[in-house]
């Protein structure tokens, strides 16, 4: 298990919590056969501690985020929530060899959602036209249309760009690759 800590936002990173996360860690390899790849965030957000844990392995991620007040709690918040989340995909990739569905070879990368068990159905659908636009003008639109993210053509770079609000109220900017 490769486990990587991260410093952020001003948090310094004990060797005793250091020490904590990689026991505790390590105590989630007992569900993988392969090499899993471990991120670990430890950020201060005002007067909060942040973590994020990412654990990658065989193009599955599976990640969970907890805020307190302590770190040491953050720890015992997100496990839980890992090992949920790794136990409920074992038990359904068990399901689908169990029923010889071959649909997991077609899906190279999954993201495992933390809570809900059943995906909602879409009950609407938009067609727009992208008009290229610059981003100070995404900007204004996310505003005017009250909106938490926006899908426009950048008139800059011409790729299709998608601007959003993060929860600290400053934007956010995905650069699509295609």
């Amino acid at each position: 298990m490769k486990i990587e800590i991260i410093e952020r936002g001003g948090y310094q990173v004990s060797q005793r919590l250091e020490r904590i996360l990689h026991e505790k860690l390590e105590r989630l390899s007992k569900y993988f056969t392969d090499e899993v790849n471990v991120k670990v965030v430890c950020l201060k957000v005002a007067k909060q501690e942040k973590l994020e844990i990412t654990v990658t392995s065989k193009g599955i991620m599976y990640r969970s985020e907890v805020t307190s007040d302590n770190m040491y709690n953050n720890i015992d918040y997100a496990l839980p929530k890992l090992e949920k989340q790794i136990v409920r995909n074992s038990e359904k990739r068990k399901e689908k060899k169990a029923k010889g569905s071959k649909q997991e070879n077609f899906l190279p990368f999954e993201f495992i959602e933390q809570e809900p068990e059943e995906l909602p159905s879409i009950y609407k659908k938009k067609t727009f036209d992208l008009d290229p636009m610059l981003i100070d003008d995404a900007r204004f639109a996310i505003e005017r249309l009250g909106h938490d993210f926006f899908v426009f053509l950048n008139a800059e770079t011409g790729k299709i760009n998608i601007l959003y609000r993060r929860k600290d109220g400053k934007f956010g900017l995905i650069d699509l690759v295609y």
